[in-house]
């Protein structure tokens, strides 16, 4: 799963990059594989194969809602968590278009949410700024929402690349005194923290919570306008549906995840202030970002200056250690963070740690051990010594 073995010695391979594609879990995967037997068969059809298939991913929505605070109706999955952030977007602003054209968002939102708000409300795109933490200006985004004209809000429910939890309690709070829809984007949240009540639209990632990769989850409270934006299809908001074997397993998956999560959260907690701590003391000029106490509990950023976020990521890659660089939603063109770059804070070799479940404290030690060693051989190779 990850580096967990017998014995105090970490596994040759010590994965801490769980960010939206965590390991996936055994229940998980049980279940994936029983469904491939019992749920192969097109849910749409009214044969008896048809209908099994179709029973069993309506069980699977009716799991998610009960641990999200939902209706079943409410609950629509998608085949990705970029489709299900840019169909609420897009559908709601279309469904809202005689309120206005505008739409509100936090500047550290995924790119998928910042492109869909710009895709579809161009210059009526209004982006609140954060402070050094990463969390929205509260204030800014209260008056954001009042203005007239505003179709959507849409707020993180936490920063998955640095952890900051948001304000999103108050912030709903002033969207629904503006009568304004708020899209709580909760796919770094769900299965690691309570999410709470505090939304109009609520999206996730199966693959954040140890469920399979492929799976979009989008629920949309009732009373929430919605319209579709493209051709007519028996499945409205996500045409083509979703494979049942993996929306099975991803349900399971969050069931497991939620009933593992005060528990596991304290183990990763620990973990991460350890992280904090030690990279601050051992490593030379580095910003450790993020809110140290109101935050997801097993995410962690930092950024070395002088170094070389590709580098540095290889080089611990050759190592065994795995880690992420640059934005969450982003990082495959290792472009500076959007995030980092809005906080105002350090974005040059930047790594993001996400801890899967199962993560040890061997593991975790052995990467602190090497990453000193590993950022002064980046900074040497660049001509940068004596730090």
């Amino acid at each position: 799963m990850t580096d967990a073995t017998a014995g105090d010695a970490p596994a040759a391979r010590v994965f801490l990059d769980a960010g939206g594609r965590a390991p996936l879990l055994p229940e998980a995967r049980a279940a994936f594989v029983e469904a491939l037997d019992q749920g192969w068969a097109d849910p749409r059809r009214l044969h008896s194969e048809g209908r099994r298939a179709r029973m069993l991913l309506d069980g699977a929505r009716e799991a998610i809602a009960a641990v999200v605070g939902a209706r079943t109706e409410e609950v629509d999955l998608a085949p990705s968590h970029v489709a299900a952030l840019h169909g609420a977007v897009r559908t709601v602003a279309r469904g809202r278009r005689r309120a206005g054209s505008g739409i509100v968002v936090g500047a550290v939102e995924r790119a998928a949410v910042l492109n869909a708000a710009q895709f579809v409300a161009g210059e009526a795109r209004v982006v609140v700024p954060v402070d050094a933490q990463g969390r929205v200006d509260l204030d800014g985004f209260r008056s954001a929402v009042a203005a007239p004209g505003v179709a959507v809000a849409a707020l993180q429910h936490a920063n998955g690349e640095v952890g900051t939890l948001q304000p999103v309690d108050e912030v709903h709070d002033a969207a629904r005194a503006a009568g304004v829809p708020l899209l709580v984007d909760a796919g770094s949240s769900l299965g690691h923290v309570a999410v709470g009540p505090s939304w109009d639209l609520l999206a996730g990632d199966a693959g954040d919570w140890g469920g399979p990769g492929g799976i979009g989850l989008l629920v949309t409270r009732r009373g929430v306008r919605r319209s579709p934006d493209g051709p007519e299809d028996e499945d409205r908001w996500f045409p083509g549906g979703v494979s049942v074997p993996a929306a099975l397993a991803a349900a399971v998956a969050l069931q497991v995840s939620e009933q593992r999560r005060t528990t596991e959260a304290a183990s990763l907690a620990a973990l991460v202030d350890g992280i904090r701590a030690r990279v601050a003391a051992d490593v030379p000029d580095v910003d450790v970002v993020g809110d140290p106490q109101l935050r997801l509990p097993h995410v962690v950023t930092f950024s070395c200056l002088y170094v070389d976020g590709e580098a540095l990521v290889t080089a611990l890659d050759a190592e065994g250690f795995a880690v992420g660089s640059g934005s969450a939603c982003t990082s495959s063109a290792l472009e500076p963070s959007h995030v980092l770059a809005a906080m105002g804070v350090l974005t040059h070799g930047n790594v993001r740690l996400a801890l899967p479940p199962g993560t040890t404290e061997a593991g975790v030690d052995a990467f602190l051990s090497a990453l000193p060693r590993l950022v002064a051989g980046v900074r040497s190779a660049l001509g940068v010594q004596g730090l």
